[in-house]
């Protein structure tokens, strides 16, 4: 039997596409530029709030009734809502007590509503309900209006500053000299230094940095106190008098003006000041010698 014959591979010529080689500068160029990296920008993380887990304690501001309830729920007729600054949307609030977290878009499942009730002015929160402190402390509309956390730390570093600021008032009432302390307590108690001994001055110069300290500093630092005083005390003596209408100061012996008060101001302050003038300054020294 006759062998069968093999087909013949028939061959089909490829026409070659004729590519001019790089001259020496286009190579240069090609093998320095690279292909642009596009970064993708990077989500912004939300930065983590600080939490600590402990109990924590809440008070009302102001005049606190017996009980006092707090809204804890979300409704239309008494929105209960968190303004997320991150998205940009308002959240519902609402106080769960098998639920973690207070905001209703994070809770899952039925809730059962809890009631937050402030008893003689006060709330306190045991560290089990997360919930319900995170609520007080983070989201509540609330807050800082109607209440406020109690702060330990906070209170402390307040307390400090003014058991400090007492100790500096009552260390300047003690060196203090007595016309210095009879023209700050004419500004608290008025006209009474006059028929007062050095005795009861100090001791109510004490009393008064001791109950108001910061006030007591701030006149002991205003030179205008002593200045005010030195004209209340002129006029008492009669050596410069004060018109009926307080409008005018004139010396006391031959009635001559010595100034106009501006409008709407106190006259002894405004002697205080005009003291400080040139004209004033001779005047005061004319008063003093007569004092």
């Amino acid at each position: 039997m006759a062998d069968a014959k093999k087909p013949i591979a028939k061959t089909v010529a490829v026409k070659k596409e004729y590519v001019e080689p790089l001259n020496d500068f286009e190579k240069e160029v090609e093998e320095t530029i690279d292909e642009p990296v596009i970064e993708k920008p990077k989500a912004k993380e939300k930065p983590a709030i600080k939490w600590e887990v402990k109990d924590r304690n809440y008070y009302l501001i102001g005049p606190a009734p017996l009980t006092y309830m707090m809204k804890s729920k979300h409704t239309a007729h008494s929105p209960l809502l968190w303004f997320d600054r991150e998205t940009g949307e308002q959240k519902e609030l609402r106080y769960a007590t098998n639920q973690n977290s207070p905001l209703v878009s994070e809770q899952k499942g039925q809730a059962t509503l809890g009631h937050i009730m402030f008893k003689d002015g006060t709330l306190f929160v045991p560290k089990e309900k997360q919930n319900l402190q995170k609520l007080l402390s983070l989201y509540h509309p609330s807050l800082n209006k109607v209440y406020k956390e109690l702060d330990e730390q906070a209170n402390a570093v307040d307390d400090l500053e003014e058991m400090e600021a007492e100790l500096d008032a009552l260390m300047a009432a003690k060196e203090m000299d007595i016309d210095q302390a009879e023209a700050i307590l004419r500004v608290e108690i008025g006209s009474k230094v006059s028929k007062m001994s050095s005795k009861e001055l100090k001791r109510d110069l004490m009393l008064f940095a001791k109950k108001n300290p910061h006030l007591f500093i701030e006149l002991a630092n205003d030179e205008n106190v002593g200045l005010r005083n030195f004209a209340i005390k002129a006029t008492e003596e009669g050596i410069i008098r004060l018109s009926q209408d307080q409008r005018t100061f004139h010396w006391g012996s031959n009635d001559r003006k010595l100034m106009t008060v501006p409008f709407d101001e106190n006259p002894y302050s405004a002697m205080a000041a005009f003291f400080k003038t040139d004209e004033g300054v001779e005047i005061y020294r004319s008063i003093e010698k007569k004092m």
